[in-house]
């Protein structure tokens, strides 16, 4: 079966066995977080006691691990209304729905028919293939919602709505600043007042949001500080960046803080040769967008392996077309890692995961690199002015 036959094997009409597959693996993985924890997952519950911890009347960045913008204490504020019970059962099925939905602008983005083969074969292979997956949901972390506002926003701008674009970035940024990144895309589209409405709207909402804490400067004065620093013995055994797995190795911290700078730099470099060397379109887009949310997540603290469910699936979804990143080999081998179940030796315990990661997060983001500096190297170089809608 060649390439071509690969891509109208995966559009055609998917058979109803293959949505019962899916909604078992999906209901699957969340019905194990329902079972597992009392609370939806612990990642929420410290955004959900923040917000308890505040409504009480005192700071929510009295703990260490509350690692969000003042505006997602407001927004977590509704969860303190519900149940444990509620919350448990509820958490998981959002943190999926996010994904699924995620997944369906992603394919929407190539013009994927929604009930292809391919949308339902996706999903139930990262659930069921992908490790991080499952850590998302068991987690519950809001990095959920940024899998959700990643293809959606890139889904508004290959129709050319770059400002709903900068909505949907900007209020995932407000949730949690993961895609504070994606603003060197408007920047490199040159969409100057899309860049404003991105930058402007969780800045807005985080400054409202701090006027009502106790604690306004919270975030600036206790939090940045532990960002930066990244000295939570705990949290680093977890961490998937290289800043932090190559002291681990022996290697002095300042000189592992500068390699991840230069390899970041040199992502971003290669993510603009990639927009300006190419037609519109939405290989152009994803490709772009997940190497500069790759290059950062290589430097960022921390940096964790569910950060990969935010760029796999705009990638992933190109597959059916000629020329994606997700036709090369070194794709599919740089996930190889993250199999659930496959031990690999000296990596048995849970704390030694993040090497497998950052093998993972490295060579994904080496392979999305090369792939667009190579592949459009002959390509004429365009005006980076704005780009043309792409319809569907």
């Amino acid at each position: 079966m060649d390439k071509g036959d690969i891509s109208g094997w995966l559009v055609r009409r998917a058979p109803w066995q293959l949505w019962v597959v899916l909604a078992a693996v999906l209901g699957a993985t969340a019905a194990r977080t329902v079972r597992l924890t009392s609370d939806g997952g612990m990642d929420n519950a410290i955004v959900v006691r923040a917000a308890r911890t505040w409504l009480a009347g005192g700071s929510p960045y009295d703990d260490p691990h509350f690692l969000y913008l003042p505006s997602a204490v407001l927004a977590a504020a509704p969860q303190t209304l519900l149940s444990p019970l509620v919350l448990r059962v509820l958490v998981p099925l959002v943190v999926t729905g996010c994904l699924g939905l995620g997944w369906i602008c992603a394919l929407r983005l190539y013009g994927v028919p929604l009930r292809s083969r391919f949308a339902a074969l996706g999903p139930a292979a990262l659930a069921a293939g992908f490790a991080p997956f499952g850590h998302l949901v068991l987690l519950a972390n809001w990095t959920a919602t940024a899998a959700l506002a990643l293809p959606l926003a890139l889904l508004l701008a290959s129709r050319g709505r770059w400002v709903a674009a900068a909505v949907v970035v900007g209020a995932a940024i407000a949730l949690k600043p993961l895609l504070a990144p994606l603003a060197l895309l408007f920047v490199f589209a040159r969409r100057w007042r899309a860049l404003a409405v991105l930058v402007t709207l969780p800045a807005l909402a985080s400054v409202a949001a701090a006027l009502l804490l106790p604690d306004p400067a919270g975030f600036l004065t206790r939090t940045l500080p532990f960002l930066l620093r990244g000295d939570d013995g705990f949290v680093r055994l977890y961490e998937a960046s290289p800043a932090a797995v190559l002291p681990r190795l022996g290697m002095p911290t300042a000189v592992a803080g500068a390699t991840a700078l230069l390899a970041a730099g040199a992502g971003v470099l290669c993510a603009y040769r990639r927009w300006r060397r190419s037609e519109p379109g939405p290989m152009r887009l994803a490709e772009t967008s997940a190497t500069l949310m790759l290059s950062a997540f290589l430097v960022s603290r921390p940096s964790y392996d569910h950060y990969l469910l935010v760029v796999l699936p705009v990638l992933l979804a190109g597959l059916p077309r000629p020329g994606s990143v997700a036709r090369s080999p070194w794709f599919w081998l740089a996930l190889v890692p993250q199999l659930p179940g496959l031990t690999w030796p000296y990596m048995e315990t849970v704390q030694r995961r993040a090497f497998k990661d950052a093998f993972t997060l490295c060579a994904l983001a080496l392979t999305v690199a090369v792939h667009g500096w190579t592949r459009w190297a002959e390509a004429p170089a365009r005006s980076a002015g704005p780009a043309p809608a792409v319809t569907f």
